[in-house]
C-alpha cells in the first residue's frame, strides 16, 4: 500500500493530475474496467443540479434509511472530514476502508492520472460493490454529462435545479449548462426534473435522449395543505405529508423530486408513506441554513451563486432575526460574489469579508474591490481569515444578534469547526 495514513492519500491525489478540475469519462472508464465490477447488482439514483441536490440526496438517504433499507452515499464536497462523502448505512466510513479502497484504485490506474474527485469517485464505487448495499444514492459533482459519477448508468435520474454556476467549465448559458446537467439522463428511465421553469432546454435533451420525464409542474407537483403539504404524483396520486425538517420553501421541490424518485423504483424498493413522512422529518444537512443556537445565534450556508442567494435571502426574512445581522463572506475565485450578495443586501446590516483556507480562494483584496459598489452605503470590514471574521463579528454582537456564514464549503467548514472547537473547550 502506497500508505497508510487517509490525509497522505488525500494529500497525494490533490497532486497527481495536473489540473484540480478535468472533466471526461475516458480515464475512469478505464480504471473501472480494470478494477473488474460487472454493472452494480443494486439500484442506482444520480442526483444532479446546480443548488439542491445535497438536500435531495439527504432526504433520499433519511426516506430509504427510514423504510429499512441498506443505503450507500456518494455526495461532494465535505465540510469537515472527507469521510463525510462516502456513507454507507448513513455512517461515514473508517478512514481504514477508504485507504484499502485508495490502494485498489491506485493498483487498478497503472499510469492514468486520476484527479482527486476521479480518485475519490472510483473508490467510493469500489466500496458500494463490495458492501452490496439495497441502493446508492450519488451526487454529481460538476455538471453530469463528463462528471465521474456518470460512469454508472442511473436507474433514475434526477436534476434538482438550473442556475448559472461552474460557467468556465459548463457554459455561459442557462441551455448549455442545462445541456450538460442533462447527460446523466438514460434512455427508457425516468428523468426526474425539480424545476418548475428548468430551462426548456433540459427536457428536450431528456426526450432526445428517449428519457421518460417528470417534471415539477407537470408531472408532479405539491401543495401547501392543513398543517403540512400535498405531493401530486403521476397519475394524481396525492400523498398528505409534513413539512420537511429542512428549512424553505424550495425544499418542497427538493423533497418532491426525491418522492417522485423513490415512486419510480417502487416495484424493486417499496416504500411506505410513514417512512417518506419520518425521512422528511429527520433528514438534515450540514450547512443549509443551519442556525447554531447561542447568544449571537449563528446560521451557517454554503450559499455561493445567485439562486442560492436568493433562496438563503427568503429563510434570513422568516427568521427574522431580532437584532442585527452581521455576515462573515469568503468565496471561491471562479464565483460572481455579487450575485450572492444582491439578495442579501437588505437583510444584512455589516459586512465581514475574508479569504477561506482553499487554494481556490478568491483573495480578500479582489473580493473587496468586486463588492465595493455593492457595499459603498454599508459598513464592510476586512479580514485575512474566515477565523478573524468570524472573531470580530462575535466580537461586535450582542445576545440578540445574528451571524451569518456564507460563501462556499470551505467557508462555512472553517466556521463549523471553530465553533465546535469552541463547545469542546466548554464542556
Amino acid at each position: 500500500m502506497r500508505f497508510r495514513d487517509l490525509d497522505a492519500w488525500l494529500n497525494w491525489q490533490g497532486g497527481l493530475h495536473p489540473k484540480d478540475i478535468e472533466l471526461g469519462l475516458d480515464r475512469v472508464e478505464a480504471v473501472w474496467r480494470r478494477l473488474g465490477p460487472k454493472p452494480p447488482p443494486f439500484p442506482v439514483i444520480t442526483v444532479g443540479g446546480t443548488n439542491g441536490k445535497g438536500s435531495c440526496v439527504a432526504m433520499l438517504e433519511a426516506i430509504l434509511r427510514a423504510a429499512g433499507y441498506r443505503t450507500a452515499c456518494y455526495s461532494s464536497p465535505h465540510l469537515l472530514r472527507y469521510n463525510e462523502r462516502v456513507r454507507l448505512d448513513a455512517e461515514p466510513v473508517a478512514d481504514r476502508a477508504l485507504c484499502e479502497a485508495f490502494d485498489r484504485v491506485d493498483r487498478a490506474r497503472r499510469d492514468i492520472a486520476l484527479t482527486y474527485f476521479e480518485f475519490g469517485t472510483l473508490a467510493a464505487l469500489d466500496l458500494f460493490v463490495r458492501a452490496e448495499p439495497d441502493l446508492a444514492l450519488l451526487e454529481v459533482g460538476l455538471g453530469g454529462r463528463l462528471d465521474a459519477v456518470n460512469l454508472l448508468d442511473a436507474d433514475v435520474s434526477v436534476v434538482t435545479s438550473i442556475g448559472l454556476d461552474h460557467t468556465a467549465w459548463l457554459g455561459e448559458s442557462l441551455d448549455q449548462i442545462a445541456g450538460e446537467k442533462a447527460g446523466i439522463f438514460r434512455r427508457d428511465r425516468p428523468a426526474i426534473i425539480g424545476q418548475r421553469d428548468a430551462p426548456t432546454r433540459l427536457r428536450a435533451e431528456a426526450e432526445r435522449l428517449g428519457s421518460l420525464p417528470r417534471q415539477l409542474g407537470r408531472e408532479l407537483d405539491w401543495e401547501l395543505g392543513s398543517g403540512g403539504w400535498i405531493w401530486v404524483g403521476p397519475g394524481g396520486e396525492r400523498l398528505a405529508l409534513p413539512a420537511p425538517a429542512m428549512r424553505g420553501t424550495f425544499q418542497y421541490d427538493n423533497a418532491s423530486a426525491a418522492i417522485a424518485a423513490l415512486r419510480e423504483l417502487g416495484g424493486r424498493l417499496p416504500v411506505p408513506v410513514n417512512a417518506i413522512r419520518s425521512g422528511l422529518q429527520r433528514a438534515q444537512l450540514r450547512g443549509r441554513f443551519q442556525v447554531v443556537p447561542g447568544r449571537p445565534c449563528c446560521i451557517l450556508d454554503v450559499a455561493h451563486n445567485g439562486a442560492a442567494g436568493d433562496a438563503l435571502a427568503a429563510n434570513l426574512r422568516a427568521f427574522a432575526c431580532p437584532g442585527r445581522t452581521r455576515a462573515v463572506l469568503a468565496v471561491l475565485s471562479d464565483k460572481a460574489p455579487e450575485a450572492l450578495v444582491r439578495p442579501l443586501l437588505p437583510l444584512v446590516d455589516e459586512w465581514y469579508l475574508a479569504q477561506s483556507d482553499d487554494p481556490r480562494a478568491m483573495s480578500v483584496g479582489v473580493l473587496s474591490a468586486r463588492l465595493a459598489p455593492l457595499l459603498s452605503a454599508r459598513p464592510a470590514v476586512v479580514h485575512r481569515t474566515v477565523g478573524a471574521a468570524l472573531a470580530a463579528a462575535e466580537s461586535a454582537s450582542g445576545s440578540g444578534d445574528c451571524l451569518l456564514v456564507v460563501g462556499s464549503f470551505t467557508t462555512v467548514g472553517e466556521a463549523l469547526r471553530r465553533l465546535e472547537e469552541a463547545r469542546s473547550a466548554w464542556g
